[in-house]
Order: structure tokens, then C-alpha cells, then sequence
């Protein structure tokens, strides 16, 4: 979710790339937008995106880190080997 947003998008983009339902994409922008990780900003009436706030895109760049380093113990170093 965060990834799809990092350039803005709506909510239907959101939930498709994401592959959520209606429910889940509002408990998980609830969540993101309550723990500052996302901005809600209005590009017109009722048009609405969510764009990845600075503290949101430090979460992806640990996540990145985390998934590289699992990557590594697990012998995918990423050089086919």
C-alpha cells in the first residue's frame, strides 16, 4: 500500500494494486493516516489521494533493508547463487 502511494494515488488504485478489499483498504489507510505514515490530500470535490509522508517512506526503506537482509541469511544474495 505504502509503495502505491509513495507518487499519490486514490483509493481505488490502492485497493486494486494491493489487491484488498473495500473493508480492508479503510482499516489499513485508517491506520497508515492515524500513525502518520500517509497524507490524505484533495486534488478536487470529492477526488482524494494518499501520498507517503517522510516518516512513511524511512518505514519502506527499513522495511527494504529487513526483506534484503532475510534475503541474504536465506542464500538469495541476489547473484543467482
Amino acid at each position: 500500500m505504502l509503495r502505491v502511494g509513495e507518487n499519490g494515488a486514490g483509493k481505488t488504485e490502492i485497493m486494486y494494486s494491493a489487491n484488498m478489499s473495500y473493508a480492508q483498504i479503510q482499516k489499513y489507510l485508517g491506520f497508515l493516516l492515524s500513525h502518520g505514515f500517509i497524507n490524505k490530500v484533495k486534488v478536487g470535490n470529492p477526488m482524494v489521494t494518499y501520498q507517503v509522508t517522510n516518516k512513511g517512506g524511512e518505514l519502506l526503506r527499513n522495511i527494504d533493508s529487513i526483506v534484503e537482509v532475510l534475503e541474504f541469511r536465506n542464500g538469495h544474495n541476489g547473484n543467482g547463487a
